[in-house]
């Protein structure tokens, strides 16, 4: 279409598009300069005596530039919200929301940037050319499976955090929210058996850090079944998850696992029967995770679980990557972290799960976005990982 002022107005009576007219990131300066005195000391000649120390001692660079505090939020375009593979122009207003996330809720400056490439190898190439001037990346909407090997190979070649929010804040605010659970129904994570429906970034991501952190045992479905050793057609992930997964040896659908199972996590898109979720057994803790709809209704749920969340705003429960990704980042480049462990992760995951406390119920098994406590808890808990996992610099 020909965009005319006309039709800009016209997309402007939609609140969404009014809000992101313009954007919604600006640079600001951090000091004024109101005369020679300050542009002699901000730009030429005095800004050559920070570069001369810079060159010679290269570590300067996170005192005397804003890198120590500055990630990139790297997207190609190819699995944008619910959206699909839209392409990096349309993936934009996303990663300029990632931006604004960081900032408002731990202090993070970010940069979004969107890349015109999908090829794996120029990827990472690329990322690692832009690397120097960030103090993390923060990997988004890429689309599985490339996004697992983006990530290794650039945690392989960069000394900085890399992070694929996609996979990683969904596994911490998942794991946060099924400890608490687990300790609402009197159970531990060891007494578990879940069924992961999605074997996606954020399916393989969830899984991993529940295997980590001491479930009794967790099966993995995809759009073919559940996913077990010797099945056709498995990509090297899926055969990973295939040996590390399914304890129990089902090979049927994921409703067929539902039966006596504990846990269900959707993170697919796909849907399942209210007569799935009736065969789980008592105190069934059902996470229903795809947006905009949820693989079986919350209202559907509740009828038969003890505990429901989902990743939407209006029920109670939400799994809400934004409660992990900015106080990880955060707490990371608090200590110069040269990457991001496991072991911060699921700190990252008791630090929020603590912050319910006493308060924990049915409807409480996960703190809001908006809860002052979150961003401080998690930021501490991944400082002191780091530094005890041996990865912090500071």
């Amino acid at each position: 279409m020909t965009v005319t002022s006309a039709s800009l107005d016209a997309l402007d009576v939609d609140p969404a598009f009014a809000l992101h007219r313009g954007g919604k990131l600006e640079v600001r300066s951090t000091i004024p300069v109101r005369d020679a005195d300050d542009l002699s000391l901000a730009y030429t000649p005095g800004v050559a005596r920070v570069c001369t120390a810079i060159a010679d001692t290269p570590e300067l660079v996170n005192d005397y530039t804003w890198v120590s505090n500055v990630v990139a939020v790297v997207s190609d375009g190819t699995a944008v919200l619910g959206l699909g593979d839209i392409g990096p122009a349309a993936a934009m207003p996303v990663m300029e929301g990632k931006a604004l996330l960081f900032k408002e809720f731990a202090g993070v400056d970010a940069v979004p940037i969107c890349l015109d490439c999908t090829d794996v190898d120029a990827l990472v190439e690329t990322v690692v050319r832009l690397a120097p001037s960030f103090g993390g990346i923060n990997l988004e909407d890429i689309s599985a499976p490339r996004c697992f090997e983006v990530e290794d190979r650039l945690r392989s070649l960069l000394d900085i955090p890399v992070f694929h929010d996609d996979q990683h804040g969904t596994a911490i605010v998942a794991l946060a929210a099924l400890q608490n659970a687990a300790r609402l129904t009197g159970r531990t994570l060891g007494d578990l058996r879940a069924v992961i429906a999605g074997a996606g970034a954020s399916g393989v991501a969830v899984t991993r850090i529940l295997l980590g952190a001491g479930i009794g045992d967790v099966a993995v479905a995809d759009s073919k079944g559940v996913i077990y050793t010797g099945r056709d057609g498995l990509n090297p992930v899926k055969e990973a998850l295939a040996r590390d997964t399914n304890k129990a040896g089902f090979t049927g659908s994921t409703e067929e696992a539902l039966s006596g199972a504990d846990v269900f996590i959707g993170l697919s898109g796909s849907t399942v029967t209210e007569e799935a979720i009736m065969s789980m057994a008592p105190d069934a803790i059902v996470f229903a995770l795809s947006n905009p709809t949820p693989e079986v209704h919350p209202e559907v749920a509740r009828r038969h679980a003890r505990v429901v969340a989902t990743g939407r705003s209006d029920f109670p429960n939400q799994i809400n990557n934004v409660l992990a990704f900015p106080g990880v980042f955060r707490g990371a480049l608090d200590v110069r972290a040269t990457t991001i462990t496991e072991n911060m992760k699921v700190a990252a995951a008791s630090a929020l799960a603590a912050v319910v406390g006493d308060d924990l119920s049915e409807d409480y098994v996960i703190p809001s976005p908006f809860d002052a406590r979150v961003a401080p808890a998690v930021i501490t808990a991944v400082a002191e990982q780091a530094r005890l996992d041996g990865v912090a610099r500071r």
